[in-house]
C-alpha cells in the first residue's frame, strides 16, 4: 500500500501546483516523502513557484559561522515567522552559513537547490537576503554576534578591526545589533541618499515655519545628525555620548557586515 494518502497528495498539490497525477507519481517516487516529492517535481520541471517571488517576505533567519580565522554571515528571506522558526529553515540557514565560511560567497550557489525545495514545501517567497564572508587579514582581530529570538537568529553581526582588544571588539559587535548601523563612515553614504534626506528635511522645516534666511544651517544641523546616526563611527557607543571612533582611540575598524531580519 502507499504511504501516503488522498490528503497528501492534494497538499502536495496545493505546495507546488503541480497536476494531480503528477503529484501521485512523486509521493509514489519517493515513499511518500512531502519534500523529497516536492523536491522530484521540481527536477522534474512540474512545480510552479515562479508566482510566489513577488509576495513580500520581511521574515526570515540569519546564521553565522566562524572558525577563528573567517566568519560568515547568511540571511534566508521568509514570509512569516512561523516558517521562519522552524527547524528545518534554520537547519538549511545554518548549513548555508557554514558552506560559505568553508567555500566563500560564491559557494552559495550550491545550496540553491535546497532552497528552491524548501520554498516548494513551505509554499511561501522564500529567498538569500544578505550574504558576506569576512576573512581575518594580518594583525586584525574578529568578532561575531548573533541575537536569537523564538530559535531563529533574527540579528547577525561581524565586525574586524586593527588595534582594538577583543573584548573592546565584542562590545562594538553587540552595539552594532543595537544601533544597526548602515555604513562604516561618511565617505560610505551614496550621494544620492544624502540629497534625499537633504530634501525631506527641506520640507519639514519649511512646515515648521521656520525663517527662511535659517533653513541651510537648520538643515545642514539636521543632515549630521541623520549622517551620524547611520554611520557606525559617529554612533555613541550604546546610546552614550562617547561615539565609536572615540571609544577605539588609534585603532581602526576595517569593515563590518550585518543583516536584520524586517529591515
Amino acid at each position: 500500500m502507499p504511504n501516503f494518502t488522498a490528503k497528501d497528495v492534494q497538499k502536495l498539490r496545493q505546495a507546488t501546483d503541480a497536476g494531480m497525477m503528477d503529484a501521485k507519481r512523486a509521493l509514489e517516487a519517493t515513499d511518500g516523502d512531502m519534500e523529497k516529492a516536492a523536491q522530484w517535481l521540481r527536477e522534474k520541471g512540474l512545480a510552479k513557484v515562479a508566482k510566489l517571488s513577488d509576495r513580500e517576505n520581511s521574515q526570515g533567519t540569519v546564521a553565522v559561522a566562524t572558525n577563528g580565522s573567517a566568519a560568515a554571515l547568511v540571511e534566508l528571506k521568509s514570509e512569516t515567522d512561523f516558517s521562519a522558526k522552524a527547524d528545518d529553515f534554520v537547519a538549511l540557514v545554518d548549513k548555508l552559513a557554514k558552506l560559505v565560511l568553508d567555500k566563500g560567497e560564491a559557494a552559495i550557489s550550491e545550496g540553491q537547490a535546497d532552497i528552491e525545495t524548501l520554498k516548494i514545501a513551505k509554499r511561501e517567497n522564500i529567498e538569500l537576503g544578505k550574504v558576506a564572508r569576512i576573512e581575518v587579514s594580518e594583525g586584525s582581530l574578529i568578532d561575531t554576534y548573533l541575537h536569537r529570538q523564538d530559535g531563529r537568529g533574527v540579528i547577525g553581526v561581524i565586525i574586524e578591526a586593527s588595534g582594538v582588544d577583543q573584548e573592546t571588539l565584542h562590545e562594538l559587535a553587540l552595539h552594532c545589533a543595537f544601533a544597526k548601523p548602515l555604513y562604516l563612515s561618511r565617505d560610505e553614504v551614496p550621494e544620492a541618499a544624502i540629497d534625499k534626506e537633504r530634501a525631506n528635511l527641506l520640507e519639514i522645516t519649511k512646515a515648521e515655519g521656520k525663517p527662511e534666511a535659517a533653513w541651510p544651517k537648520i538643515v545642514d544641523g539636521r543632515v549630521n545628525a541623520w549622517l551620524a546616526a547611520q554611520v557606525l563611527l559617529e554612533q555613541g557607543v550604546h546610546g552614550d555620548k562617547e561615539t565609536v571612533a572615540q571609544r577605539i582611540g588609534k585603532g581602526t575598524i576595517n569593515r563590518f557586515a550585518m543583516a536584520v531580519i524586517g529591515s
